[in-house]
């Protein structure tokens, strides 16, 4: 049986946790930022925990 390989693409947006978890970057930071709001743009810039939908298609392409 051949290894499976990791999708490239979410191994780069994605990092799994001590605890098991799936932390991603928020997206809408790149352009377009002059009418969004300091706090907004700074609430942005933190890494946050996948939810658990997103956290079965995450584990389906990241099998580690």
């Amino acid at each position: 049986m051949p290894k499976i390989k990791t999708k490239r693409s979410a191994a780069k947006r994605f990092k799994k946790t001590g605890t098991g978890k799936f932390m991603h970057f928020r997206p809408c930071k790149s352009h377009l930022l002059t009418h969004k709001t300091r706090k907004r743009k700074r609430n942005l810039k933190k890494a946050v925990c996948a939810s658990e939908a997103m956290d079965r298609q995450i584990k389906r392409m990241m099998p580690y």
